[in-house]
Parts: C-alpha cells; structure tokens; sequence
C-alpha cells in the first residue's frame, strides 16, 4: 500500500523516537575535548591528554574542571570563604539564641554597635576559638577553624567587605588553589602568634591582613603608576586596620601581626602569577586540594566535638 508523504514522514519519526528510547539509533558524534591541566585540544575518546599525560577522567586538574561548574566563574574561592563565613555565624547565631535569646546590645556606643548579634564564648569555643598555647597544637583544628568565625555581626560584615574588596585581586594573582592556600596559611600565622599571647579570638581580619603582605611585597618596589596606586591603596587598609586595633578594646592586634608577616613572607617566596605550566597547575591543584580537605577535616572534627557535647 502506498502512503503519502506526509504519513510517510510521521512514521519515520516515530520509529527514531522509539529507537532512541531503547538505546538505539545513531548518536551525535562527541566533540573533541580541552585537557584540563594544559589546555591542548585532544580526541573526543581519549581518556588521557597526550601532551602532558593528565588523566582526563580522574585526578585533581579533572575533579577542579569539574568543581569549577559548580562555583562562579570569577572570584570562585573568594565567594566560596564568603558562604562559609556567613553559614557558620549564621550557625553560631542560632546556637547562641538557643543558649541565651535574643539579646538586646548593652552598653552604648561602640559596645553597643558591636553587640549587635554578638555570639556565645562557649559557642565559639565549641566552634573553634583559638585559644592560648599549647590548646592550639593539641586541637590543630582550631588553627583553621579561627579564619571561618566572628563574634559579632559588624565583626563578620566588616570582615566580609575587605575579603569582597582585596580577595578577588590576590585569587586573580596567584590563581583560585594558591590563593586558598595563602588565605588557610596566613590564618594560621595569625593564630599561632594570637596564641602565643595568650588570646582567646576568631575572625578572618588576620588573613585579610595575609592578603593585603602578600599583595604589598608583589609590588613592593615597584615603580609603575598602577602598581604605585596599588601599594597606596594596600598601605590605607594597614592603616584603617592598625587604628581600628589600636582604638577598640578587644582587637586582637597579634593576630593582625602575625597574619601580615605570614603575608608578606608568602608574598616574597611564591610566584606572583596564576599557574602557566602542568607542572606548575598540578602543584598548585595540590597544594588547592590539601586545603580544601584539612578545611573540611577540621569541619567535620567540630561537628562531632559539637554533636557530642549537645
């Protein structure tokens, strides 16, 4: 029997949508894919680059292609120590209500400014306050744990403008892995000497202030009109910083020290330019990933520590 063109056509599409439905059929060819640790062009089938021999299925320039989807496309660290800062002070607000309610700021002027959703010591001590010597190397975690807290709502939102401001320069510097490194490190520069002095502190002002040495030993020295203009926009956040320490009570100006000098040290022994051989990707992507897990190992220490104390 014959059928009509257009009733031809019908079937034909129907059989391709069946076929399609139980695996069969033509596929589209795959495209020709980017390695991930060097960038050359490789075969839609390959599974390792023949370049510079990265997997390209499994390994860390592959898992950092694939974490890289997830978290935007500038800044993605910055952003990332962003999120976690606000999701554990929001956590720290809560538990803190639960122990206390809501209070009301005492006191008037600066005090009262800065009690504004002021957090529980013992919370934060569960948390992960550092705390003086030798707690912190028998709790390593409270060496990282530190960077990610604040003990007030002006503390975090101050905290978060700078990291917003100078963060997003030093990640497009060194690249996303080493500028996480450099912001864990200066951290813990910063706590290590805070504990040294015998301080009970968190906040992420000891890193920024890590931040802010690594960028001014880059252009220490420089003498183009950009890198000048740099080096006195950098100079004006040491100054607001060291007054603010220096006129509010409570500042914990060791750790301000001690994340500059761990700053500016990192500044002078790390190149200042994001990754540009595989060689130099892959140290990078591990020294990227190393932080990432002993972030995340020190996360899931405090959960526990906080879910067996409830």
């Amino acid at each position: 029997m014959d059928l009509s063109p257009r009733l031809r056509w019908k079937l034909d599409r129907f059989r391709e949508q069946m076929s399609g439905m139980f695996g069969g059929g033509a596929k589209e060819p795959r495209r020709p894919q980017l390695c991930p640790a060097c960038g050359t062009l490789v075969g839609s089938t390959a599974t390792k680059c023949h370049q510079c021999g990265a997997s390209l299925t499994f390994g860390m320039a592959a898992a950092t292609r694939s974490l890289s989807r997830l978290m935007p496309t500038e800044s993605p660290v910055t952003y990332g120590i962003l999120t976690l800062s606000c999701l554990l002070y929001g956590a720290s607000l809560i538990a803190t209500i639960r122990i206390s309610g809501l209070q009301v700021p005492a006191g008037g002027g600066y005090s009262a400014l800065m009690g504004i959703g002021a957090i529980n010591g013992g919370v934060l001590q569960k948390l992960g306050a550092s705390l003086p010597w030798p707690y912190d190397f028998v709790f390593p975690w409270r060496l990282i744990m530190p960077t990610f807290l604040h003990a007030s709502l002006i503390h975090l939102g101050f905290n978060m403008f700078v990291l917003m401001d100078v963060g997003p320069l030093v990640e497009e510097t060194y690249g996303s892995a080493r500028y996480l490194f450099i912001y864990v490190a200066t951290g813990v520069s910063a706590f290590l000497l805070s504990g040294f002095f015998g301080n009970f502190s968190v906040g992420g002002s000891g890193a920024l202030l890590g931040l802010v040495g690594v960028m001014l030993a880059v252009v220490w020295g420089e003498r183009s009109a950009q890198m000048q203009m740099l080096r006195t926009n950098l100079i004006r956040w040491l100054i607001y910083i060291a007054l603010l320490g220096f006129v509010f009570r409570g500042t914990d100006n060791a750790a301000h020290v001690g994340g500059f000098i761990g700053g500016f040290v990192l500044g002078k022994i790390m190149t200042a330019r994001a990754p540009a051989s595989p060689q130099e990707r892959t140290r990078a992507d591990l020294l990227g990933w190393t932080t990432g897990v002993l972030v995340i190992i020190s996360l899931i220490v405090v959960a526990f520590v906080v879910l067996r104390s409830a």
